[in-house]
């Protein structure tokens, strides 16, 4: 004779009952009062660009990006021949965080310092093929994802005034 055993249901996964509890004192604690915070400019700026970052890095995940090494990518291949320290300074990265920058993605095989022939104390910047491949393929993904994402939010007049706003405030603050 067989005894069965009433059915015990399962429990939920652990990460799951984490965010279930997670969700349920979002709920029972009222949100923080941002006071003037939510006024300040300045704030809602850095608010709005660590969104903009998460998402970029959500984006890119599969090559392994950050936002600044997709830039210093997309400047070194716009700009042949240029040395790192233009790089450096067009993107406003201090001297030895662009160095380390360059250590990495040079390990990864995107990019290679040449020595200038007209400065020997001068390294110019350019891809290598692997780093072109790279770049081309974080440009559709940005294209599509990213800032596909970014231009349905806005509308493209809205997109078109910030960008606007945003040198303005870059080039005369």
């Amino acid at each position: 004779m067989t005894v069965s055993r009433p059915a015990v249901p399962a429990r939920p996964p652990r990460l799951a009952r984490k965010e279930r509890i997670k969700q349920q004192a979002a709920a029972e604690t009222p949100a923080l009062q941002m006071g003037e915070l939510s006024e300040l400019l300045g704030y809602s700026l850095k608010r709005a660009q660590l969104r903009i970052f998460e998402d970029f890095l959500r984006c890119v995940a599969p090559l392994q990006l950050t936002p600044a090494q997709f830039s210093v990518l997309l400047l070194v291949d716009r700009n042949p021949g240029r040395n790192q320290t233009e790089i450096a300074s067009t993107l406003g990265i201090l001297r030895p965080n662009f160095v380390a920058m360059l250590d990495s993605l040079e390990s990864r095989d995107l990019c290679a310092r040449i020595r200038s022939t007209s400065d020997r104390r001068s390294h110019i910047l350019v891809l290598t093929d692997k780093g072109r491949a790279v770049l081309a393929r974080a440009k559709k993904l940005v294209a599509a994802k990213h800032e596909a994402r970014l231009n349905e939010l806005l509308g493209s007049a809205n997109r078109a005034a910030l960008l606007a706003m945003l040198a303005k405030i870059a080039n005369e603050f």
